[in-house]
């Protein structure tokens, strides 16, 4: 099944490519080889230490500063076995085009026993920069200890319920979801999670008990009231639900129902609040601020379940419309934009509006406007500013004028005049947008993203730049401060201490004056939301995972609190294994046969629990780069012949039985595809794809990577398919390529986007930071912070300093390890410029580089006019957390990967 690679689509020679190589003499012939495949030979079961009862507590990202102890990590409290083991583990072709390799990740010193490991070359330049590793504890010392209510769940399991707010009454803790709300009471968030109905449902299997609303629109913002002992809710078909605080269900198989509600605005409530009258004041889409007196909600509260209609019908009559009030002859004294936030100053009788550029100053008692001010601090008076409204009306006042007795001249005038207008402004529009150039950036900047008031009396509002601006109780801009450069999320305030939560996971904790106490990373996503009760401070990440941070924190008690725990760690620490095969395969846009994938894949896939295959070359043509491209510019990928493959090797590894693929990229000629076991599929989630083009100015996909990264057992593991530059002197270039792929293969895109189609915000993941500076942190890239990273494609690097004949009468001998001292990768690795600090298991198969079509074995090498080298172009290649080059696995080190055969 020999394949005929196509001659890559010329590029510029790189002079200086084979610059720092030296060569390598040949050594003395020898006819005995030292590379001999390494078999397993004994099989065993997974050891597994679980405590019943005990949830699980998932852990996000923990950049590494300098640990004081290790520890092992939690995984799966399920009991199911990942994958039956047989004597033998699966080998896979490596020849004909193609390679693969078998990974054993998270195995136990006795079970990784049962398998021997094949010897490794480790490159240099590893543990360093952006090719460190990140390091995963129990708890970690730059962390307070925190209260799991729900761990991170995965993403799949979260389609149409997605938590996107939270607050909290003295005894419970309420979410706001996109098909209702729920609670936790704070008396069970120790107890095994059993989730809704006494059924465990998937992405809750760890989360503390709870229970959950009928379901409704999406819930758009959560408030307590705790006056009336209610909590108020916004959703986004406009309506507004009020729940009973505190209330307790016997009946766990029954959904709790809402009170009052009624038809607040035409668009989503955006944000709501309580006077300190008792008003209820609501905010929605284009400036709409409305106002619903308690008077009239008292009276529907005390209505029957039966005069609901009645009681919607009564507040609804009741509104008083802010917007309308101010508005004169077609101008609006306030913004048109959405209402961002609202915040009730109880002490002076005020409401605070914030939008994105400005803020509203409001009387709670008159309801009459006190102020119009910009992020600047600056007033604004809109009096005179006409809107749209007002800029058409004596337009239309002409029309009717002259429409009394208008010649063909007057009706031809006016519309040429109008159409003449119409022109103008657009240009003038346009004219306005291209002057503001980088002042339309520092706005944005600018904008108001979140809005808290503290006991002081003091307003704080944050933006997207991570400034932080303190406003006076009659609007007047104070001071502005910077700890942190990732955009702000939200506030909570407790006693004397401001909590900020940052796009990156971040938490800091300030003083009133706005003087930095604490941080630390809280979430590997956003924090979007915090809320304090029960002497916890909750936060709410982008996933959906909830946790606890004491209001003690950080303090003396933390480290007493972590010994304690870590000492009995092993009662809530459980390990899985599970094996993943790896193949890579330049198929130089042929198309294999079912039997040829089955004797690749499907026959070596009967104990691997993941299955990665990454495709060169599935298609070329320089028609075909440039439609790739142009498609790659508006989100669009994938053909048909990528299909193709999709479907015949789902067909070979039998899918929807016994696999089932949970994602796929295609860049151009790049595929990389990825499969799970069904046993397996439940702790497989967060699959997400990137694509880096390395071709034609980096803009082109003939050359270049795709990735696919998924979360396994709470730990994060990347794969990138990779195709890098040709030709024998092309080395710096492959290099430069990869430094290239390294750098800038993010995972911003779900690889299955139907995953997420129900998320209410456009929050995206922020690259992770390191806590050892939560204030000056620099973003680390996406592949740093995976647990597990695997290089595989078709590297191109070739053999130097031999000859044709010498390379084919080495294979033949099969001297493996002679080849090797004049592989080009290999002296790339040692010298620390490509794959650094990455692991490949000593080469024990001849060269995959270059075969004539239909022409397996020795035979099948290049004899052409060409006769190109053989040479080992396709590899793969990996790194783990370790933080040694050993592979026995050791407590410090919870992912560990080992390549065997």
């Amino acid at each position: 099944m020999g394949q005929d690679r196509n001659v890559d689509i010329s590029e510029d020679e790189d002079k200086e490519a084979l610059k720092g190589l030296s060569p390598v003499p040949l050594p003395p012939r020898n006819i005995h080889s030292h590379s001999q495949q390494l078999r397993a030979t004994s099989s065993g079961t997974t050891t597994k230490r679980h405590h019943p009862g005990t949830r699980k507590h998932s852990l996000d990202y923990i950049p590494k500063p300098v640990l004081s102890d290790p520890f092992c990590y939690d995984s799966s409290s399920d009991d199911d076995e990942f994958c039956p083991r047989s004597c033998s583990p699966s080998t896979t072709t490596r020849s004909r085009g193609g390679s693969g390799e078998d990974f054993f990740v998270g195995a136990e010193d006795d079970l990784l026993m049962q398998f021997q490991p094949l010897p490794e070359f480790i490159g240099n330049g590893g543990g360093t920069g952006i090719f460190n590793f990140p390091t995963r504890s129990a708890l970690h010392a730059a962390q307070p200890p925190c209260l799991e209510l729900r761990p991170h769940p995965l993403r799949e399991t979260q389609v149409g319920k997605f938590l996107r707010n939270i607050a909290c009454t003295d005894t419970q803790l309420w979410a706001g979801q996109e098909c209702g709300v729920r609670f936790w009471s704070f008396e069970d968030v120790y107890e095994a999670g059993c989730g809704l109905d006494g059924r465990v449902r998937r992405g809750d299997e760890a989360a503390a008990p709870f229970f959950e609303s009928g379901n409704t629109s999406p819930t758009m913002c959560l408030i307590i009231d705790s006056a009336n002992r209610l909590v108020w809710s916004g959703h986004k078909d406009g309506k507004i639900r009020s729940w009973k605080m505190d209330q307790h269900l016997d009946d766990a198989n029954s959904h709790f129902k809402e009170g009052l509600s009624w038809q607040a605005h035409k668009g989503p409530v955006l944000s709501i609040v309580t006077s300190s009258f008792g008003d209820l004041w609501s905010g929605g889409e284009n400036g709409i601020i409305r106002i619903w007196p308690w008077d009239a909600m008292e009276k529907s509260l005390s209505l029957s379940q039966e005069e609901k209609h009645m009681a919607a019908l009564l507040v609804e009559r009741s509104c008083i419309d802010l917007r309308s009030q101010v508005t004169v002859n077609g101008a609006c004294s306030i913004s048109s934009s959405d209402i961002k936030c609202l915040v009730a100053d109880n002490v002076r009788a005020r409401i605070w509006c914030a939008q994105p550029l400005s803020f509203t100053l409001w009387d709670a008692r008159t309801k009459e406007l006190l102020k119009v001010f910009n992020t600047e601090g600056q007033m604004e008076n809109r009096a005179d500013l006409p809107s749209v409204q007002q800029q058409d009306q004596p337009v239309e006042d002409e029309m009717k004028v002259r429409f009394v007795a208008p010649s063909k001249k007057e009706k031809s005038g006016g519309f040429l005049q109008r159409s003449r207008n119409a022109i103008m402004g657009a240009a003038d529009a346009v004219r306005r947008v291209a002057t503001r150039g980088a002042g339309a950036f520092a706005d944005d900047a600018k904008r108001t993203e979140a809005l808290v008031l503290a006991i002081d009396g003091m307003t704080w509002s944050g933006c997207p730049n991570g400034l932080l601006l303190q406003w006076d109780g009659s609007g007047n801009r104070l001071q502005e401060l910077h700890h942190h450069s990732s955009a702000v999320q939200c506030f909570c305030t407790f006693g004397t201490m401001i909590y900020v939560g940052y796009a990156s996971g971040v938490i800091q904790v300030l003083d009133l004056e706005g003087k930095l106490i604490s941080a630390w990373v809280a979430h590997s996503n956003p924090v979007l939301k915090m809320a304090v009760g029960n002497g916890y401070v909750f936060s709410l990440a982008n996933h959906g995972g909830i946790r606890g941070w004491s209001i003690a924190s950080p303090g003396p008690i933390d480290r007493l609190i972590r010994s304690q725990v870590a000492s009995k760690e092993l009662e809530y620490t459980r390990r899985n294994s599970f094996r993943i095969l790896v193949g890579t395969w330049n198929v130089g846009q042929g198309r294999a046969s079912q039997d040829a994938l089955k004797a690749w894949l499907g026959s070596t896939a009967s104990d691997v629990g993941i299955i990665v295959v990454g495709l060169q070359e599935v298609e070329m043509g320089a028609g075909f780069l440039a439609m790739s491209a142009a498609k790659e510019t508006v989100g669009l990928e994938g053909s048909a012949i990528g299909q193709w493959w999709l479907d015949n090797i789902g067909k070979a590894l039998d899918e929807g039985t016994a696999f089932e693929r949970m994602g796929s990229r295609q860049l151009a000629g790049l595929l990389i595809s990825l499969w799970v076991r069904k046993n397996l599929r439940k702790h497989v989630g967060d699959v997400d794809a990137g694509a880096v083009p390395c071709g034609f100015g980096r803009a082109i996909g003939n050359k270049g990577g795709v990735g696919l990264r998924i979360r396994v057992l709470d730990r994060i593991m990347c794969f990138v398919n990779c195709h890098l530059a040709a030709h024998l002197e092309a080395v710096n270039r492959r290099n430069a390529d990869f430094d290239h792929i390294f750098r800038n293969m993010s995972f911003g895109r779900p690889s299955n986007p139907a995953a997420v189609a129900g998320v209410a915000t456009s929050s995206q993941t922020i690259k992770g930071t390191n806590a050892a500076s939560a204030t000056t942190e620099e973003p680390k890239l996406d592949l740093a912070e995976a647990d597990m990273v695997v290089f595989l494609g078709d590297f191109n690097y070739r053999l130097f300093g031999i000859s044709y004949d010498e390379a084919r009468d080495l294979v033949s001998q099969r001297s493996f390890d002679w080849l090797r001292e004049k592989d080009q990768l290999r002296a790339e690795m040692q010298a620390g410029k490509v794959f650094q600090g990455m692991r490949e298991a000593l080469i024990v198969f001849p060269p995959t580089y270059k075969f004539a079509r239909n022409q397996p074995g020795l035979g099948g090498y290049d004899s052409g006019e060409k006769k190109r080298i053989p040479a080992w172009c396709d590899r793969i290649i990996y790194r783990d957390n370790r933080s040694a080059p050993v592979s026995e696995c050791s407590l410090d080190c919870p992912v560990v990967s080992s390549v065997i055969q």
